[in-house]
């Protein structure tokens, strides 16, 4: 009879035996591989998620709350800076782009943010069809928004005030779809991009019931200064805005550096001299990835722990077997069959099991990431790409491997000091 098929019988005899030591190695394993490539996707989204940013400047408060709140969009704002910070950072000869946004509404879930045309520029977002925002009340979707949202070029929507999808608290100014971006796979693919016109528009209605008919049509006034912001805007410059705008808000300034001069200077001499903060998205994000990484390798840590009892169990299950069927091997022996061949017979058992425990610890390890990854886009609304680090994964599949021989080694040696004579008198 095949070796593999003895092997295999020996273990259907020992169900309960062979599905704890599978279950828990595939439950190790399973962890082991999840729990890498999740910390390793989540890590490459968010520095892809950057985008072009490398530095943003808001209202003083936790800075890495700021780079959430305006780079990644996953938290609330530090609060509002004043419209003027923006003509200043551009006039900085070390600033290659300062893009202003402004945002605190949302459409079922789906965050608008007003912002310059520079905005689109900083995370690489191409039209896929229609056109770029030119007045306000447009809008331009992120890939992922139009997807599900289901909305179409020319159609309206009305935006809520807040940030969560169950926000009930509706603004009476329509917005429509002019554009829609291809996809990026960053930070825009989940916003509904429009300009700060649009924004400070549908916030000075809220606070002025009194002259909404004359706020509302405000917008098709085709007056000088008017046809000035026009042209700012899609000049990407501000800091020719008509006094009425000396005093507008904005959440914060998303700045990129024409040389590391600015990177190295910039961010400490607004922290010191200004009434704003300056934070550092990859920096902070680095932060933020080392306390979630003492999670991951406390988890890690439990998974090893989980291989180890697995293989001693796959150790203990093997010695008790070469014990139990001694005379059954020492027979064996007698009519011929080498230590190899039997080494074989029991190696073989044990193989089967760390086979058998590596298909289901992958499949675990898919099922465990496949909910994580729904978890993250109902918390987030945004996908996560699963990025398979090659060399992680052979490093921990060989170190599964190495224990598992090990046990399996350990198990089948007393085959060595087998006493065949004295086997075969005692069974008698």
């Amino acid at each position: 009879m095949n070796n593999w098929k003895i092997s295999l019988k020996n273990l259907i005899h020992k169900p309960l035996y062979a599905f704890l030591s599978i279950f828990s190695l595939s439950i190790s394993i399973g962890l082991l591989l999840g729990i890498q490539q999740l910390d390793t996707s989540i890590q490459n989204q968010f520095e892809n998620g950057l985008g072009a940013v490398e530095m943003v400047v808001g209202a003083k408060g936790s800075p890495l709350q700021l780079v959430l709140s305006s780079v990644l969009h996953i938290d609330n704002p530090t609060g509002n800076i004043a419209y003027s910070e923006v003509a200043k950072m551009k006039k900085n000869p070390l600033v290659k782009e300062a893009v202003p946004i402004s945002y605190g509404d949302s459409y079922k879930g789906h965050r608008i943010v007003g912002a310059t045309l520079g905005f689109a520029k900083m995370y690489s977002a191409e039209l896929l069809e229609g056109r770029e925002v030119e007045t306000a009340m447009e809008a331009v979707l992120g890939n992922d928004v139009a997807q599900r949202s289901g909305l179409k070029l020319g159609d309206t929507f009305v935006s809520s005030h807040g940030l969560t999808e169950n926000s009930i608290e509706q603004h009476e100014e329509y917005f429509t779809v002019v554009g829609i971006y291809k996809p990026t796979y960053k930070v825009i693919d989940r916003l509904i991009v429009t300009n700060l016109e649009s924004i400070w528009d549908v916030h000075d209605h809220d606070g002025h019931e009194e002259g909404h008919d004359e706020a509302h049509v405000e917008p098709e006034h085709d007056d000088h200064s008017e046809h000035e912001n026009h042209e700012d805007h899609e000049n990407h410059h501000a800091h020719d805005l008509h006094e009425e705008d000396d005093d507008r808000e904005i959440t914060s300034i998303l700045v990129s550096f024409r040389n590391p001069i600015g990177l190295m200077t910039m961010p400490r001499n607004i922290n010191s001299n200004t009434d704003m903060q300056a934070a550092l998205p990859k920096y902070e994000l680095e932060r933020l990835f080392r306390f979630t990484g003492v999670g991951v390798k406390a988890i890690s840590w439990i998974a090893y722990i989980i291989l180890l009892i697995s293989c001693v169990s796959i150790f203990i299950g093997l010695y008790k077997m070469v014990r139990e069927r001694a005379f059954d091997l020492a027979l064996m022996r007698t009519y011929g069959a080498s230590n190899f061949q039997l080494f074989r017979i029991v190696g073989f058992e044990g193989v089967l099991m760390v086979l058998a425990s590596l298909i289901f610890g992958f499949l675990f390890s898919l099922i465990g990431l496949y909910f994580m990854v729904n978890l993250f886009k109902s918390q987030f609304q945004q996908d996560i790409i699963l990025t398979f680090s090659a060399d992680q994964m052979l490093w921990t599949l060989l170190i599964v491997v190495v224990i598992s021989v090990v046990s399996i080694v350990l198990a089948i040696l007393p085959l060595l000091k087998m006493n065949i004579s004295k086997i075969l008198s005692d069974e008698k």
